[in-house]
């Protein structure tokens, strides 16, 4: 069978597609986002309403409209459409295409070639399309969330136009979870859904620019809200939207408490600077058959999370400590476990390094997966040039101090701290120096 012709309708009823699929906008009018692509005036719009039949590369995050706006495209210049996926497909397949893409070229049809993922073809494979690129036998259209600088062949990139599609905004992720839930036909208006304060704003923190992810989330909330309802009004509340986001957590099987509670006992006591409770903890677990293996490793975790930069040999002993296991097994090495955990036990401690860590997977998890500040991006090629990769970026050691007055946060987390030493053991030192560091760069900014 020809790649075009319809395909038969199947005799069986059909499953409903995902609300992300439903509301896949088909027009430009539809279309959220791009607006440095899409709006009046701008290359993209102009390059689709003047009918052009350059072949383009969409350089974008996952969830920004790429595949959609390959199909816009096919349908405001009445072309043919075929898709087609870069992990599936080898060069027997993209040579069946093309031969049909020209025989319908012969015939007066226009025809899209779509590639997803395309950065997945190697070479042999992205070079099988240059020749019917160049004949305009087909209009390849293809997307990659990866450098088309880097993954794409320079003779197929110098035959396509790069546009670069950016991450959707909150307030945009918002606007398309509101269309869909007033939408009755293609979305969830006929469920007379509401949502409540703040939910909506959650889930397109959570969807981090991408427009499938925050949809996706909004299916969930409306599943749950019906199923909370009970006859009431259903609405998505910001807790339903919180329960929505959930991810699974495992649990410990309960028959193994008592391993689970010796564990706990010995890390508690070396948080408490408890040296000869540390050591009988251990013995009882070593006693009881625990695997050494397991305890060293729970040394090294105790290492990082309790003591951390207020003395960090100890991540060094702890780590000597599981080489000791693996090289004279137990019970030998059963002295080098319990001179760890006595050292751990003694050190000075800080948590200082695990609070900032949280609180930086906690941002990570609230606020929206920002991309990489472009003065802190390299610039290898002409095309990241262009798009101002590494502009305005200062070499520290070029500068007084050794301290450059630049911020190296997204826009929105600028000057957040994550990490405050505490005043025990080395981390007195780290104190000392993140100080004099925020004095270099004050006296910058007065400059």
């Amino acid at each position: 069978m020809s790649l075009f012709n319809p395909t038969p309708e199947s005799t069986t009823r059909a499953v409903p597609a995902p609300l992300a699929e439903r509301m896949r906008p088909r027009s430009l009018d539809e279309f959220l986002g791009q607006e440095h692509l899409l709006g009046a005036g701008k290359p993209l719009r102009v390059q689709i309403e003047r009918d052009d039949a350059s072949s383009m590369i969409f350089w974008g995050p996952p969830g920004v409209g790429k595949t959609t706006l390959a199909k816009i495209i096919a349908e405001t210049t009445k072309a043919t459409f075929i898709e087609f996926s870069a992990v599936l497909a080898g060069i027997k397949e993209i040579k069946q295409v093309m031969a049909d893409a020209e025989k319908a070229a012969a015939w007066g049809t226009r025809t899209i070639l779509f590639i997803d993922e395309i950065h997945r073809f190697n070479r042999a494979q992205q070079d099988a399309f240059l020749p019917w690129v160049e004949r305009g036998s087909i209009r390849l259209i293809g997307a990659t969330t990866e450098n088309p600088s880097f993954e794409i062949n320079s003779a197929l990139l110098s035959r396509c136009r790069v546009y670069t599609l950016h991450a959707l905004t909150d307030a945009q992720i918002v606007a398309l979870l509101d269309r869909a839930l007033a939408d009755p036909v293609r979305g969830l208006g006929a469920q007379h859904l509401t949502a409540g304060e703040g939910a909506l704003e959650l889930l397109a923190s959570y969807a981090s620019g991408d427009a499938r992810n925050g949809l996706n989330a909004l299916e969930v909330a409306a599943k749950l809200a019906q199923s909370h309802a009970k006859g009431q009004p259903q609405i998505i509340t910001r807790e339903i939207a919180t329960e929505a986001l959930q991810q699974r957590v495992l649990t410990y099987d309960k028959s193994g408490e008592e391993h689970y509670n010796l564990i706990s006992a010995l890390h508690k006591s070396i948080r408490n600077s408890d040296a000869d409770a540390s050591m009988y903890w251990l013995g009882r677990m070593l006693q009881a058959g625990e695997d050494p293996l397991y305890v060293a490793r729970r040394l090294v975790r105790m290492a990082v999370e309790d003591i951390g930069l207020a003395a960090p040999e100890a991540l060094h002993i702890t780590l000597a400590a599981r080489d000791t296991v693996d090289f004279l097994g137990s019970p030998e090495a059963d002295l080098a476990l319990a001179e760890a955990a006595v050292y751990l036990a003694l050190a000075p401690k800080s948590n200082a390094l695990y609070i900032g860590y949280g609180a930086v997977l906690s941002d990570i998890e609230n606020t929206r997966q920002e991309p990489v500040p472009l003065h802190l991006r390299n610039a290898p090629t002409k095309l990241m040039k262009d798009l101002d990769y590494g502009k305005g970026y200062q070499y520290a050691h070029d500068v007084e101090g050794r301290v450059a007055d630049m911020e190296c946060l997204p826009e929105s987390l600028a000057g957040r701290r994550y990490y405050h030493p505490t005043h025990e053991g080395r981390e007195k030192l780290l104190a000392q120096r993140m100080e004099e560091i925020r004095k270099i760069r004050e006296a910058r900014r007065k400059e």
